[in-house]
């Protein structure tokens, strides 16, 4: 979520961040950094006596894996401004609840669009209870394995992969698939495409997800088409991946409209 939230400022976006942190010094950096980067902290919340979320990262080589504890926080939406989009990423194992409380304020805001990227534990939760959210969801967002354990599903067929995950109720489906770029579906034209890497050599790929799609959301808020949306994200997910963490190179509009235009000829949207 914070990652998102400062993709999009980076953008150039009016971005607001809904999140819970402890009365800790992690809690206090974490609002300083956000407000660093021009993000709108007022809906995060400090809840006394609580630890602020601390996840550590392992990282080998250019891959990571990320132990994650989620401390438990009282989750409760109450009144917020509407936004034309939410991004809808990671929550803990004890937020259940929640996700009813953003079900109901989306089917009485028809108008606000939703990005889910689930994290850990909202697979976990099964497609079941969350049957709303997916179908309430204008784009979604998981990797191949990811999409696996979701659809409880061997097959690493991408086409099938979009169109079961699109079944679900997203509009828009994006898979990644590492270095071979990723796979997108727009259930409302049947329209399939393949969307290529922007070329780099990664030097540690913490938060590349989180860029892709956070910037492909970000491209679609601006009035941006699909299609150009698309070749948005690779350009932000390489910037970050050759920097250490998931914000440091997180571009601004400008320079990321500048790799687009020196981009290789080889880096263009094939529609499958």
């Amino acid at each position: 979520g914070p990652n998102a939230s400062v993709s999009a400022a980076r953008l150039g976006l009016s971005s607001a961040l809904f999140s819970y942190v402890g009365d800790d010094d992690n809690g206090k950096s974490c609002l300083k950094e956000l407000q660093k980067n021009r993000v709108d902290t007022r809906y995060v919340h400090t809840e006394e006596g609580k630890k602020t979320n601390y996840h550590y990262v392992l990282w080998y080589d250019v891959d990571r894996t990320i132990l994650i504890k989620h401390e438990e926080f009282s989750y409760d939406l109450g009144k917020i401004d509407k936004p034309k989009w939410i991004y809808l990423t990671s929550l803990s194992e004890h937020s259940a609840e929640f996700h009813t409380h953003i079900e109901d304020y989306l089917e009485k805001n028809l108008e606000v669009k939703l990005a889910f990227q689930p994290g850990t534990f909202q697979m976990k939760m099964g497609t079941k209870v969350l049957s709303k959210i997916y179908k309430n969801t204008e784009i979604f967002f998981c990797n191949v394995e990811e999409a696996q354990k979701i659809l409880n599903i061997a097959s690493r067929d991408l086409p099938a992969l979009l169109r079961a995950v699109a079944e679900l109720g997203p509009k828009i489906v994006v898979i990644t698939d590492g270095f071979a770029g990723a796979y997108a579906y727009d259930s409302k034209s049947g329209a399939s495409w393949l969307i290529p890497i922007y070329p780099h050599t990664p030097f540690e790929r913490t938060g590349a997800g989180d860029a892709f799609g956070s910037t492909i959301v970000s491209a679609l808020a601006l009035g941006k088409p699909l299609e150009e949306a698309l070749m948005w994200g690779p350009v932000n997910s390489m910037a970050v991946v050759l920097q250490v963490g998931a914000q440091k190179g997180l571009l601004t509009r400008e320079k990321l409209e500048d790799y687009l235009i020196k981009a290789p000829k080889d880096f263009v949207l094939k529609k499958l």
